[in-house]
């Protein structure tokens, strides 16, 4: 899924900013890499795990429980967005656009699946990614929040809870935008998919 899939893009970056030295056993960087490359190899299942939610888990219900999640961080989006602190209303402002991409994918999938479900399942690896992306900001989101709650009540290790928060604006930055060109992908990249026969793979 998700994860395993970013699990190699990480270990990746971290045999590249060890240079030639990440490459070979002294860092230990490149067993990180075999180990999460292997990973994706065993389960062989992301495009499988992809489609059970666009269909099973999206479609069937009509969206029902897709869009209560949607909800959810959307919650959470508007909270950190009326914070007080400059970093997570940004937190919250780059929340609030992926999870309206997301919300926008959510009833593209559910309108499109009854129609022709071989289009809307020529998304379901993207749809995975921007679950992914969005709920890890909401998590993210969520671990800001309780840290700035922390640091006002002076409770925890204040380096600790000032990287929380600026680990979860990062993430807000670098990877939240990428939601909206998912989104994209999902609602308009599947006549382009299909548009090829299978001989011509």
């Amino acid at each position: 899924g998700w994860s395993t899939e970013v699990a190699q893009d990480v270990t990746y970056l971290g045999v590249q900013v060890h240079g030639g030295m990440g490459f070979i056993e002294e860092t230990g960087a490149a067993q990180h890499y075999r180990d999460a490359r292997i990973i994706t190899i065993y389960e062989g299942t992301t495009g499988i795990q992809a489609n059970d939610l666009l269909g099973r888990k999206t479609a069937r219900d009509a969206g029902a429980v897709a869009y209560q999640v949607a909800g959810d961080i959307d919650r959470v989006a508007a909270k950190l967005a009326s914070h007080g602190d400059r970093s997570l209303q940004a937190i919250g402002l780059s929340l609030a656009s992926a999870t309206a991409a997301l919300q926008g994918a959510i009833e593209w999938v559910v309108r499109t699946y009854g129609e022709n479900p071989r289009v809307a399942h020529a998304g379901s690896v993207p749809y995975l990614q921007l679950w992914g992306i969005v709920a890890g900001g909401w998590q993210m989101g969520r671990a800001a929040l309780l840290a700035a709650q922390q640091l006002v009540s002076g409770q925890g290790d204040t380096e600790f809870l000032r990287a929380k928060i600026a680990t979860a604006r990062f993430y807000a930055d670098s990877m939240l935008p990428q939601a909206s060109g998912l989104a994209h992908t999902i609602t308009e990249g599947g006549e382009s998919v299909l548009a090829l026969t299978a001989d011509a793979f």
